[in-house]
């Protein structure tokens, strides 16, 4: 009840709510990538609450994400870390919240065609002609993104194979198990208004995803070789625990970490190649 109010008020502030109904259902927002900053961060002349406020406590999706400004896609770094925007004006500063998670897509270069297989870029090698692409996107920006994983074309052959043993129903289901347990965890450690492995602060994210001494030595290995920040550090072990949680387990394994890591190192190829 309190997201559903959250989210019914910015919508009302915003102009968008239909009917003076409440919704029932997490918002899914869509931009276009030649959105302004003002639409997606907020702002106008009266500061109105932009499209990252929208979808707050929902999904915010970004498809052809290098196609938009690089400004405005670094507009995203702080609302990523504090789920909040500040919109500043010459006589007043208002501040909306803005926990959204964000989901973007990108083609693996300009033609889309890169990571076919036989296929030979006439800008340069594959790799560097998708690396120069990628490179639009902020080293910052990208590390504030816990998932990176690369999707292969789909054939005509893939369409007609008998569909998944588990279909979207049951990752529902299991996401939402996962979830209860996080707001039982933290309801339990006297935190009510945390729902989430995403919301908690770092010292207190060590205390609950502290990983047996298997995982510790491949994180601190990994940490090395792959060179992570103190936000990628925090970000693996925010996403370890919550593959853990998925799992049903107290404690943060090495399978976990090494799971968590796997979704950092396409990115950190990329920027070997540039």
């Amino acid at each position: 009840m309190p997201e559903l109010l959250e989210v019914s008020m910015i919508a009302s502030v915003a102009g968008v709510i239909e009917g003076g109904a409440l919704t029932n259902k997490r918002p899914f927002r869509s931009p276009h990538h030649s959105a302004s900053m003002p639409a997606l961060v907020g702002g106008g002349l009266r500061a109105r609450p932009g499209e990252i406020s929208l979808a707050h406590n929902g999904v915010l999706f970004l498809d052809e994400m290098p196609e938009f400004s690089a400004a405005v896609l670094d507009s995203l770094r702080q609302p990523l870390e504090t789920g909040e925007v500040a919109i500043a004006r010459v006589n007043h500063r208002v501040t909306y919240p803005a926990r959204f998670m964000l989901v973007a897509a990108m083609n693996p270069c300009r033609c889309g065609r890169a990571s076919d297989p036989g296929f030979s870029c006439k800008r340069g090698p594959n790799v560097r002609c998708a690396a120069e692409y990628q490179g639009r996107l902020s080293g910052p920006l990208l590390d504030r993104i816990d998932l990176h994983i690369e999707v292969p074309a789909v054939t005509a052959a893939d369409l007609i194979l008998p569909p998944p043993s588990e279909g979207s129903r049951e990752v529902a289901a299991r996401v939402a198990r996962a979830r209860d347990i996080q707001t039982e965890r933290y309801a339990g450690m006297g935190l009510p208004n945390v729902r989430t492995n995403a919301q908690v602060s770092g010292a207190l994210l060590e205390e609950v995803a502290q990983a047996d001494s298997a995982g510790m030595a491949l994180l601190r290995d990994a940490a090395d070789t792959m060179h992570l920040s103190a936000r990628g550090y925090h970000r693996v072990l925010r996403v370890a625990r919550t593959l853990a949680d998925l799992d049903g387990a107290a404690k943060v394994g090495r399978i976990h970490l090494a799971e968590a890591l796997s979704y950092r190192a396409l990115t950190d190829e990329v920027r070997k190649a540039a």
